[in-house]
């Protein structure tokens, strides 16, 4: 899944986007983050791919400027990501 499929160009460049907030759902993910916690980490732990990290960080508001989790942060992990395409392209389909 490709973070930068929803995002708006121009001149082949990519702007900034603001993806909209990842609904919390009764099979979300809660854990306590630990010393040396990273979002590419987590990522591959709980999805398989550290590319998804962003997802982690949109839920949790992080990832501005590092991947680092500072220790003792409660962290959502959404959870299943299968439908988030689906919710992504919907909200495109509504702009």
């Amino acid at each position: 899944m490709d973070r930068y499929r929803y995002s708006k160009t121009e001149s082949n460049k990519f702007k900034t986007s603001r993806l909209p907030s990842l609904p919390v759902t009764s099979t979300d993910l809660y854990i306590f983050s630990r010393e040396g916690d990273r979002l590419d980490l987590m990522a591959n732990t709980f999805y398989n791919d550290p590319h998804l990290w962003w997802i982690i960080a949109d839920a949790n508001n992080l990832g501005k400027g590092s991947l680092i989790i500072p220790p003792g942060l409660q962290i959502r992990i959404p959870n299943p990501i299968t439908d988030l395409r689906v919710y992504l392209e919907q909200i495109e389909a509504d702009r």
